[in-house]
């Protein structure tokens, strides 16, 4: 059945979505009749476009995992039984279901709610997720918390193909394996074509298989047959053929699992009496879903990439291009910069876990497919698969998001700093990302990267600068980060060649005559510009967090008393603390402000918003600056 989601915001909630409007809990959707369930799934497909149509977010993966949602919520006695959704762009039906559907509106926002489960919000999200492929690992937890506890209830890890590329999901199913927990591992197989076409067989093999016949049976026949070893090999293998010619595999059922799929993951009447066959089966279970992004809105059918993240939109007329583009993104500076270099130098190659569209390495691949490497999502072996090419002479360059680094940390120093190998990391959403909250900020990368011997840090304050550092960067036979945030800068549009600036060296940009000099590290420059002009206060554009411009730095505290430093990441440990600690290792006492963000996690929000709140604009910057320094002589 078509969506519709032309509803018109006047009309009640009841007369839009009668069967949803009655669902303010999991217990309300139990209590509905099976044949009710999916006229429930097509309201919750439709509220889900609607919603996300006015507040922007993820669409495709959510309207993927409609009936999913529905089953596991109808099957299981949620919250009492624990599902933890891996990645979790995939929850707005589940927050729908689970008594936040009125808050929707809020989505994203400041002081609303987040993009991703967060256990604060609800009783429902057992589990924080939005880095990917941890869902195993944490629902084997509650399984074995159960079972050490004394507790009958299940835990449901929800994961993706995409997350099983890391290696800790493997981790987790070896160690589930011989644990015999209560755990069921959904695996929703959205986008790798890895199983058959699924249908009528299909689901008639997967709910025999579920079922508590074929289990007992296969359990007698084993121990009937282990009396002869000959025998139970043959019937061993005889079974594995026979699955194997409508299955995936048996990989699973070698980690101790019990699989069972694929299936639709569209069809109601096939997902619940195969989920409640496995609810009753002991020990770890394995169940493959096949769903379809953007499943019921034929334009993200079409283009679930596109229709991944969207902003607000018209879902009747779907995305549409602005008539006039925009300044370049740092994203897309470093992917024109990466196409350009690539011409140049035969040595570069391009490499990311899982993350072209949002890295922008789309016309890198495009144009040099052959040396272009998406390794899946499997951030530690990208950090050690570049090491290793760098070893051999290549020129490797990895975009990741500062926050995806930090789950490559011990590569980082082990295979790439230790060796001493030129590795350029691209660090794209450094800083505060906006709508996606604290799960996703780049907000450490100056702090952890910094202690790291060998290892060096710029910090462009504009587009210009960006393409500039990262040909600095690439210049360097030692491993060197840029990072800069996500979005637009202050429009400074980059040269169209290559040349790089000068290692480690910083620039004044305004000389002031207060007394006060204000150090800035990357984009908040701008901002600390507009302070300077009302505190009269010199302004210098450090460029490098390691190396400092010592040099430059000593002159300016010989001849400012009042020191600050101002950084869109941690303080602790941060820039600022890099500053101090040359200060003192000069032996040269000043006082000293460091602005940047505070000891705690900043939730979601506009861009702009954040970084007011944390005293990161112009006027905060200025405030700052009076509180903690008097007017100078």
């Amino acid at each position: 059945m078509p969506l519709n989601p032309s509803f018109p915001d006047a009309a009640p909630l009841g007369a839009r979505y009668p069967l949803l409007a009655r669902i303010d809990d999991p217990a309300d959707l139990r209590a509905l009749p099976r044949e009710q369930l999916q006229a429930l799934a097509h309201e919750l497909r439709a509220y889900v476009l609607d919603s996300v149509s006015k507040t922007g977010g993820h669409l495709s993966s959510n309207l993927g995992t409609v009936e999913l949602t529905v089953a596991l919520h109808a099957v299981f006695d949620t919250p009492r039984d624990r599902i933890v959704w891996d990645v979790g762009h995939q929850t707005y039906p589940h927050k729908i279901l689970t008594g936040r559907r009125d808050r929707m509106h809020t989505l994203r926002q400041l002081g609303g709610l987040s993009g991703f489960p967060q256990r604060a919000e609800s009783e429902y999200d057992t589990f924080g997720t939005a880095h990917s492929s941890t869902s195993i690992s944490a629902a084997l937890g509650m399984a074995m918390a159960a079972r050490q506890k004394g507790e009958d209830r299940h835990a449901i890890a929800v994961i993706g193909d995409g997350a099983m590329s890391a290696g800790m999901a493997f981790e987790a199913l070896n160690n589930a394996g011989v644990l015999d927990g209560r755990l069921l591992v959904v695996l929703n197989d959205n986008d790798m074509s890895i199983s058959p076409p699924v249908g009528a067989l299909n689901r008639y093999l997967a709910q025999l298989m579920s079922g508590r016949f074929y289990a007992a049976a296969k359990n007698v026949g084993k121990s009937v047959l282990k009396a002869a070893p000959p025998l139970f090999e043959l019937a061993k293998r005889f079974e594995q053929h026979a699955k194997g010619m409508v299955v995936p595999a048996t990989l699973f059922e070698q980690f101790g699992f019990n699989y069972v799929g694929p299936i639709d993951g569209h069809d109601l009447d096939s997902l619940i009496p195969t989920l409640e066959n496995l609810k009753q089966l002991p020990g770890p279970q394995f169940l493959h879903v096949v769903t379809k992004k953007g499943q019921g809105y034929k334009l993200a059918e079409a283009d679930p990439v596109a229709y991944h993240g969207p902003g607000k939109f018209d879902p009747l007329v779907g995305l549409v291009k602005p008539a006039v583009a925009g300044k370049p993104t740092f994203t897309q500076v470093f992917g024109q910069w990466l196409c350009d270099m690539a011409e140049q130098d035969l040595r570069l190659v391009g490499i990311t876990p899982a993350m072209r569209e949002g890295s922008g390495l789309v016309e890198f691949e495009q144009r040099f497919p052959g040396r272009y490497y998406d390794v899946g999502i499997a951030e530690q072996h990208a950090v050690t698969f570049a090491a290793g090419m760098a070893c051999e002479g290549l020129k490797p360059v990895v975009a990741i998001y500062s926050t995806f680094l930090q789950r490559g940390y011990d590569q980082l120093i082990h295979d790439v700093a230790l060796q001493n190998l030129p590795v350029v990391f691209a660090l794209d959403r450094a800083g505060l990302v906006g709508a996606d909250g604290a799960t996703h900020a780049g907000a450490y990368d100056i702090p952890f990267l910094r202690c790291i011997p060998n290892m060096a840090i710029a910090c462009p304050a504009d587009e210009r600068e960006c393409r500039q550092l990262l040909s600095t960067a690439y210049a360097q036979d030692h491993p060197v980060a840029v990072r800069y945030p996500r979005g637009a800068g202050a429009g400074v549009a980059p040269l169209s060649h290559l040349e790089p600036l000068p290692y480690g060296r910083a620039e004044v940009r305004r000389e002031g005559a207060s007394g006060i000099a204000i150090l800035a590290f990357g984009t908040l420059l701008y901002p600390a510009l507009q302070a300077a002009e009302a505190l009269d206060a010199t302004v210098v554009n450090m460029r490098w967090a390691k190396p400092l411009d010592t040099a430059l730095l000593l002159d300016i505290a010989q001849r400012h008393p009042s020191l600050v430093t101002i950084e869109e990441g941690a303080v602790m440990g941060g820039a600022g603390s890099a500053v101090a600690e040359a200060l003192n290792a000069a032996r040269l006492p000043r006082a000293l402000l460091q602005l940047g963000l505070p000891d705690v996690f900043i939730e979601h929000g506009d861009p702009a918003k954040l970084l007011a709140a944390a005293g990161l604009d112009a006027a905060g910057i200025e405030a700052a600056v009076r509180a903690r320094f008097p007017a100078q002589p």
